[in-house]
């Protein structure tokens, strides 16, 4: 018996329905660019609705072996916020190369490097293999309101509301 990858079943009436399964190809997906306020937006939330644009899960057309995600271009990265006290709680650690492990708070490295905080916590989301790197490529930081990608006319996405 030869089996493909369509599957054969009946339905009631005893006629042959055959059920496709939808695998993207690489450069087969149209990609959109999303422009984000990040202003007054709390980090966690943001992130992960971030990670699943990257990804393509907000599609059905979802494939996990494949880029299918979007741009994602966030503006006001110097106004996003913690809730209760991770500013001073949270730590942000690595390792060096030498015998020694280094450490700084969240609020030091906000004030180094603003952007820095929410590219970390979009990075931790994404799976762990090969495509991330490709899919953070895609996300765009910047710390005021201008950013120079108007030429791809993103649309305008509110993420990160409280439901």
């Amino acid at each position: 018996m030869d089996k493909t990858l369509e599957q054969t079943k009946t339905d009631n009436a005893g006629k042959s329905m055959k059920h496709k399964t939808f695998m993207a190809k690489p450069g087969q997906i149209e990609k959109k660019w999303f422009v984000v306020d990040a202003k007054d937006k709390v980090v966690g939330r943001l992130a992960s609705d971030i990670a699943m644009i990257l990804m393509g899960k907000h599609r059905p057309t979802y494939t996990p072996h494949c880029d299918c995600g979007d741009f994602v271009i966030v503006t006001n990265v110097d106004k996003v916020v913690f809730t209760g006290r991770k500013w001073q709680n949270k730590r942000y650690t690595w390792n060096t190369g030498y015998p020694r492990l280094r450490s700084e708070s969240a609020a030091e490295r906000f004030e180094k490097k603003p952007e820095m905080i929410l590219r970390e916590a979009v990075r931790r989301m994404l799976p762990k293999n090969k495509l991330a790197g490709q899919m953070l490529t895609k996300l765009k930081l910047y710390t005021g309101d201008a950013h120079p990608h108007q030429a791809q006319q993103p649309e305008a996405l509110e993420l990160a509301i409280k439901k």
